[in-house]
């Protein structure tokens, strides 16, 4: 079988880590070949970057400068791990891609969706995935939850509540322009249905590939 690229978005809160690991388990007990990773990370390069990116210090970096560190280190991220075990027939589940770019950078940050997709493009020689879970929760509700665990905050957290709600604006206009690749879950439900739900998706979408 040929690798399946499949990538979890959704604001701040969301759950959606947490539904990649047990995506993760899942798929190991029915014999995939599967490797999860992350963005902005997943390789030392491009973990290096993320730091940058995540630093609570830096609260005066410019959007332009997030929105081209962003594409830096998903080049980098790309190149060293998603495609190699695309190649050898993997399962690739990445938490975060282009598509947290459009909706933080292109529609809350105001540089245009079109523009960072461009750019991304670039940085991608435009390889999009093939599914794209959707965890849909309100900000007010994901950002709560994490108040309330023991995740460690990053400059991100640190926006207003105007900017998580741009963000969840963008993922909603981002989720119309690619449906054809979205899958939208309702995060506001129990883990464990958010994880079944995700999983159906996944599994239909396997048995397309053969």
């Amino acid at each position: 079988m040929k690798g399946i690229f499949i990538t979890f978005e959704g604001t701040e809160g969301s759950g959606k880590t947490t539904v990649v690991h047990k995506i993760e388990n899942k798929l190991l007990e029915m014999n995939y070949k599967v490797i999860t990773t992350r963005e902005p990370g997943g390789s030392k390069i491009a973990e290096e970057i993320r730091n940058i990116i995540l630093d609570v210090d830096n609260v005066k970096m410019d959007g332009i400068t997030e929105a081209l560190l962003y594409a830096a280190s998903r080049r980098q991220h790309l190149v060293e791990k998603v495609l190699p075990y695309l190649e050898n027939g993997y399962i690739v589940l990445c938490d975060r891609y282009i598509d947290s770019s459009l909706a933080y950078q292109g529609y809350a940050r105001g540089l245009g969706i079109e523009e960072i997709y461009q750019v991304n493009q670039f940085a991608t020689n435009g390889l999009l995935p093939d599914l794209t879970i959707y965890i849909d929760v309100k900000p007010e509700i994901g950002l709560n939850r994490i108040k309330n665990n023991s995740r460690e905050q990053n400059r991100l957290d640190l926006e207003k509540l105007e900017f998580h709600h741009r963000v969840y604006e963008g993922y909603n206009i981002i989720s119309k322009k690619f449906a054809n690749r979205f899958a939208i879950v309702d995060g506001n439900q129990l883990s464990d249905k958010v994880f079944q739900d995700s999983l159906q998706y996944i599994e239909n979408l396997i048995k397309l590939r053969g």
